[in-house]
């Protein structure tokens, strides 16, 4: 099979028939009647798996991964690519803001390019003031603390060869940032700059936004392990001169040390930062249960259509 399709569904409903659509005729000009669209249902709320089936049910190119709950984008985007079985794999988010007809110009780069993936680049990050200034943020502390060389506004779609594809599943963690996977996987990759769509609401809060920012640099780096240990150093040695600060300041001057309230203070921010390393350690212990536990990353709750084209 020359070309496979992935795409997850969540709240996909007002734009899959549409998708589909135009998925097909890209699909057709890059690789005939040799392709399969795999469309995995992350646990949407919506009718979008409904309308799946009735795509697989209709198009035998078209198959539906429907997973038992809602495992998040990364997971479900791995699942699907698991799943794909073409030399060329395009992965691209099913809502219509990423164009299906960048799949021609990423196969035209890549053949050009003599590379692995082609990705885009926003030129521009979608959304407002806001989701514009936590995107920066994101992608700056990213790179600080994890020294990848992830670009800033990085969109899903992409067009990956066989190999590279077979390299990114070789990643079994089941705490996934695949933005991370997607660089420390190698390969040749080439940009493209491209203009994404807005057409539905991010589904991303502030907190998810949080919790994806924390997930990512300790699935990535060490750094903040390390940085407790140095912390702690510091203030103890900072501890430590004091002390002898204040035995001279006694001896010296017959002085004792006063200041309840500096005092109070001092407790209570040593109190924090203690708590404070001590959460930092526990999300990696977190991530070491997690991962011993060896828990599958999806599950399929059923399998619609079958790609009976000629491979």
């Amino acid at each position: 099979m020359k070309l496979s399709i992935v795409a997850t569904l969540y709240h996909s409903a007002p734009y899959i028939i549409e998708f589909h659509r135009r998925v097909c005729a890209v699909a057709q000009q890059l690789a005939g009647e040799s392709y399969e669209i795999i469309l995995v249902n992350d646990g949407s709320p919506d009718n979008s798996l409904a309308l799946a089936v009735q795509l697989a049910e209709s198009d035998p190119h078209v198959k539906v991964i429907d997973l038992s709950r809602n495992f998040g984008h990364h997971h479900a985007m791995m699942s699907g690519l698991e799943a794909a079985k073409g030399d060329h794999v395009f992965l691209i988010d099913s809502d219509l803001e990423e164009e299906p007809e960048w799949g021609i110009d990423f196969d035209a780069d890549m053949a050009r390019e003599q590379c692995d993936v082609v990705y885009g680049i926003q030129t521009q990050r979608k959304g407002s003031a806001a989701e514009q200034l936590t995107g920066k943020i994101f992608y700056r502390i990213f790179r600080l603390f994890t020294r990848i060389d992830q670009p800033d506004n990085i969109t899903t779609a992409r067009l990956m060869s066989r190999r590279y594809v077979d390299a990114l599943l070789l990643h079994k963690e089941r705490e996934i940032n695949i933005g991370g996977l997607w660089i420390i996987t190698g390969f040749n990759q080439y940009q493209r700059p491209i203009k994404k769509h807005s057409s539905s609401p991010t589904t991303y809060s502030l907190s998810r936004k949080i919790n994806h920012l924390v997930n990512a640099i300790t699935s990535f780096s060490n750094f903040p392990l390390v940085f407790t240990f140095y912390s702690g150093a510091a203030i103890s040695l900072s501890a430590l001169l004091y002390i002898m600060y204040l035995i001279a300041r006694y001896y010296i001057v017959s002085r004792p040390p006063t200041g309840y309230t500096s005092l109070i203070a001092s407790i209570w921010f040593f109190s924090g930062l203690i708590i404070f390393f001590l959460g930092i350690q526990g999300i990696y212990i977190s991530k070491i249960f997690s991962e011993v536990k060896q828990r599958p990353r999806t599950i399929i709750r059923q399998i619609y259509g079958t790609s009976q084209t000629a491979d």
